[in-house]
């Protein structure tokens, strides 16, 4: 029989370690709960999702159309969003701002009414991933034909400074206490901003990571997820910009889900028609635990942290012809624009 203390100790040193590594599910139980079928014309980008107003936000080509979470019904639209690629959020202002690729402005637009407050120009093309940052009060835009971001006062609806890359910004994430994290897609790296300076304070390489796209946080383990279009999730630790694990994935990603309270990541892959569910081990270790059948062409995602639904849009297409020009999109098929909604 063991001392008291020795006891004691080996117990402690054993709570600690499960806490550390808590073990992997073995399985996920998330599954495609709705297809929410909302039809209508034009293709998707981005989507954000209002948690207390339950609100889906969803990027419609020349417009944002406007979801109840709670019935899937149309709600509304925002109206002459041209080229419109994602959707910020500032409740504290009741405004949601809109990215217009093809109009290079940025739409401010009331929360409530839907009803559009102003353009705002901005000094860049093709302004696409768009985000709020809480701690320094800026609307960031990320241009990605000019290589550069605006950001933008909320309050005043107006440019307020420029940010320049050395490459394609994509998606980008704030972890709330002054730094901004993005992707940089022709250069397979992450820079790091600070929005009150209007400075880049670091940009680190992504190694083995082709054409970076989706970017989610985990903001209290300090840990950045990439998804890249090699099949791979690449995991950065945020304060070092060290390279931490690689987790295999499916093809055609576009966008990345963190969901903290289940420690999950999630990545839609678009081509396969699949979603990676991502199990955080903790900050060092992380393990895939279900591969979810989705549908093709849901490549993006939003994450309700209020219900912990996550939201894939996608769609129908027709065949490309035989002699097609490379990169040519195939023709979506009329009224096929659907929403996924997975969960437990």
């Amino acid at each position: 029989m063991q001392p008291l203390h020795t006891a004691l100790l080996i117990a402690l040193f054993s709570a600690s370690t499960a806490l550390a590594h808590p073990a992997s599910p073995a399985t996920s139980t998330d599954t495609v709960l709705q297809r929410l079928a909302l039809g209508g014309t034009g293709g998707w980008d981005d989507l954000s999702v209002d948690s207390a107003a339950h609100r889906l936000y969803l990027s419609r080509s020349d417009r944002v159309m406007v979801v109840d979470t709670l019935t899937g019904k149309v709600v509304g639209e925002v109206p002459d969003t041209k080229g419109v690629h994602g959707i910020a959020l500032v409740n504290s202002l009741h405004v949601g701002f809109a990215s217009n690729g093809k109009a290079d402005t940025v739409t401010a637009f009331d929360l409530k009414t839907l009803k559009p407050l102003g353009d705002i120009k901005v000094n860049g093309k093709d302004p696409d991933a768009i985000i709020y940052d809480q701690a320094s009060g800026r609307v960031i835009v990320f241009n990605g034909d000019s290589s550069n971001a605006t950001l933008i006062d909320p309050v005043k609806r107006a440019v307020v400074g420029t940010i320049a890359f050395d490459g394609t910004p994509e998606f980008a994430r704030s972890d709330e206490h002054g730094r901004v994290f993005v992707n940089i897609e022709d250069k397979g790296e992450l820079t790091v901003l600070d929005p009150k300076t209007a400075k880049i304070i670091a940009t680190w390489p992504l190694a083995g990571c082709e054409d970076p796209s989706g970017l989610a946080l985990d903001a209290a383990h300090r840990r950045v997820f990439s998804v890249c279009q090699n099949g791979k999730m690449v995991i950065t630790d945020a304060d070092s910009g060290k390279h931490v694990a690689d987790v295999p994935i499916g093809a055609g990603p576009d966008g990345t889900a963190f969901d903290a309270a289940r420690g999950l990541v999630f990545s839609p892959n678009g081509k396969d028609g699949t979603l990676t569910v991502v199990h955080e081990d903790d900050a060092d270790h992380y393990a895939v635990v279900a591969t979810v059948p989705t549908q093709k062409s849901a490549r993006t995602i939003v994450l309700d942290e209020a219900s912990h639904r996550l939201y894939l849009p996608a769609a129908q297409f027709d065949p490309l012809p035989a002699n097609a020009p490379a990169h040519t999109r195939p023709p979506m098929k009329p009224d096929t624009f659907t929403v996924l909604v997975v969960g437990q």
